[in-house]
This record gives structure tokens, sequence and C-alpha cells, in this order.
């Protein structure tokens, strides 16, 4: 037994604070793991040593600054993680590791309006077939990350929404867990985009952001020092409910001139049905304007300059450095970058504006799935990396 505050104990908590940064950046050089943890770089550098004799870690050469130093990042072997992502339209699955490789991906069209109990029938078969794919051995799974396109409570329930109504009320995490026979952590798709960008993409190196993503809906993933804000009920970041216009079209939520009215794709996109037909979608949409079509030019920068409104009023709030855009419409560049920041300098604070940066998503329709394995390895404790029991209790079940 470990007594509090001796030498044993103290040697451990160094163990966990080096193991967790390096868990929760992927891969860190000695010398950026003892500014992350505040350890000296004698105390670092001995506690990589020992990590890598027993397994925990592996250590290549690499340059930092011009200069040789050594890469660290969890063993390969040390455990897999899973994410899974719900879309409108589709489901997205990704296998990765502790080391933050993913090992293998794949997607397909599916009607998440049909029932929870079938999207999740599908999710299982995916996640098996990856996992038999790659030959992974089934214990080695630490953990699922699941992403839906809905608000979340504390205790897992998919709230009332107009986007999955086959979904309200029901309990995706508990219920994929008992599927899989592993622990399955749950967050909506705009919190998982926030944390892949973060982890991945745009957002590197951001402490304070906001990733918005417009889809079927409208929603903010907040990322606050570095970690996702989800409000005391699951349902911060619900920027597509800020009005604009108290006398607009109704919106899903029952209110009247909702942002989400002014900017979703089930709302914009029949302004264009007269010229491209009722088939339109985002994507096509985004070409075409790239291609230099009027009308879907104008359609995209009003959208922009509506989305602008919503980060304007995110920038008085909550001050971050940094918007990130997700979706098909990020794809459209400065299209729809340029009206967002003559929005925001014209509504927001100088002071907020002037230190704002509004970039376009790194991964695309990867972010939330990527984000669904960054949650597990965010969740994830470091105990069991240390004791290698990362899955020697984990049932052979997937």
């Amino acid at each position: 037994m470990e007594t509090p505050g001796s030498q044993s104990s103290l040697h451990r908590a160094n163990l966990e604070r080096v193991v967790r940064a390096v868990r929760r950046s992927g891969a860190l050089t000695q010398a950026e793991i003892a500014r992350t943890t505040g350890l000296s770089a004698a105390t670092v550098s001995n506690i990589v040593r020992e990590l890598k004799d027993n397994g925990t870690v592996e250590v290549t050469p690499t340059s930092s600054g011009g200069r040789r130093a050594r890469s660290v990042s969890l063993s390969g072997d040390a455990g897999i993680v899973v994410g899974v992502d719900f879309g409108h339209t589709h489901l997205r699955v990704a296998v990765g590791n502790l080391a933050h490789r993913v090992l293998a991906e794949e997607a397909e069209p599916l009607d998440v309006d049909a029932s929870a109990a079938q999207g999740l029938e599908r999710a299982e078969h995916l996640v098996k077939t990856l996992i038999a794919a790659t030959g992974i051995n089934p214990r080695k799974i630490v953990g699922v990350g699941l992403g839906v396109p809905g608000p979340i409570d504390v205790a897992g329930v998919l709230g009332s929404t107009a986007i999955l109504p086959g979904w309200a009320g029901t309990n995706p995490r508990d219920d994929l867990a008992a599927r899989l026979g592993v622990p399955v952590h749950v967050d909506n798709d705009a919190n998982l985009g926030a944390l892949g960008e973060l982890v991945w993409g745009a957002g590197r190196g951001a402490g304070d952001l906001a990733y918005i993503k417009v889809a079927s809906g409208v929603g903010a993933g907040l990322v606050i020092n570095g970690q996702i804000y989800r409000g005391p009920g699951g349902t911060a970041g619900e920027i597509g409910h800020i009005t604009l216009d108290e006398s607009g079209p109704v919106c899903r939520c029952g209110n009247r001139g909702c942002l989400e009215t002014f900017t979703a794709h089930r709302y914009v996109l029949p302004l264009l049905h007269s010229a491209h037909g009722p088939d339109l979608t985002a994507p096509r949409m985004v070409r075409l304007a790239r291609e230099g079509d009027a009308g879907c030019r104008r359609v995209i920068a009003d959208v922009g300059r509506h989305i602008g409104s919503g980060v304007a009023s995110l920038c008085n709030l909550l001050n971050p450095s940094r918007v990130v855009l997700g979706g098909d419409l990020a794809e459209a560049g400065e299209l729809v970058l340029a009206p967002i920041r003559e929005s925001v300098g014209r509504y927001a604070i100088p002071s907020a504006a002037r230190q704002l940066e509004v970039v376009p998503g790194a991964l695309g329709g990867r972010a939330e799935v990527l984000g669904a394995l960054a949650l597990v390895l965010s969740e994830m404790g470091d105990s069991s990396l240390l004791d290698g029991t990362a899955s020697a209790d984990t049932p052979d079940s997937v």
C-alpha cells in the first residue's frame, strides 16, 4: 500500500502525469512533456526510461526546432479505441490505438431517422467487421466513443429532437455498451467535432475554441481551457437556437427566427431548388459556388453572415481565440469564411474580434469520428496503463 505523501506515491503520481500528457496529445518530445507537466527535464527523462522499459511508451528519434529530440507516444500495443459517428445520413466507424494512430476506418450510408435499434445494430455490425478485418484481439479494446446529432444529458439519454425523432428518450450509450460488452462514452456530434479538430486538426494548439457545425441542424462544440464545456445539463453549445429574428421562420424548437432557420441545410437548399432542382445537396451547392454559380454564392454568403452573428455572440460571452467551421460548408473556403469574419467584425466587441481566428476545419467529414476516438482517450484512466491491465478485465465479447 502506498502512503499518501510518501516517495512512492509521489513517483506514482509523476508517472500518471507523464502518461496522461502523452495520452491526450498522442506524441510529445521530452521537453514538451516537461513543459506540460511542470516536471524537471531530469525527472521526465527517468520516467520515460522507466515507462519504455515496461512497454508503456515508445520512444522514436525526431527533431524539434532544428535540434535532435525524442518523441514519446503510448505503445501501439497498449490498447485499442473505437469511434462511432452517426450523422443524419451516414454511419462512420474508426479503430485506433492509444498512440493516436488510426488503424481502420469505414463509412456507409444510413437513414438514421429509421430507428435507434436499427442504427445501433448497424454500428455493432460495422465495429465487429472492422475489428475482425484488422485482426485485433477484442480484449485490447479499452472503450468506444459514440457521437449522435442531438443533445445528450448527463445520464446518456438523447433529448427530444426533431432531427432524430426515433431516438428521443433512448440511451444509445448503454445500448451499444450492452451490444459490444465494452465501456461506451457518448457525446453530441458538435462536441466530438471540436475534440477531433483540437487533437488532430485545425484546433491544435488552441486552448479555447468553438467548433461550428452546420448540417441538418446547427451546433457548436466549446473548448475552454483545453476541455470540452458541456454545461450542467449537457446541452451547452446549442448556438443554432440563438434568436436572429423574432418574426422569422418557425424553428423545430418551437421558437421563431433561430440561427438554424437561416443556415441549416433543410432551410437554405430549397432556396435554390428552382435553379438546381429538388435533389440539390450541400456538397453540390458548395461545388457550384466554387465554380462561379451566382445563386449558390449568394446563399452561402448569406449563411456566412448569419453564422457570423452567432459567432459574434460567442465572442462577446466566451472570447474564444479560434473558431473552426466544420461540415460541408467549410469546403466553400473564403466564400463563407469572409462573410463570417465580416459579421464578427460588425457585431462583436472590437477587443474580442481582433484576436479571433476563423478557420476551416482540417478533417472534413472525419472530424466527428476522430473526436469519438479522442473522447475515449480523454475519459480513460492512467492507472490501468501503468499496471499493464488496460484490457485484462475486458470481456472478449466484441
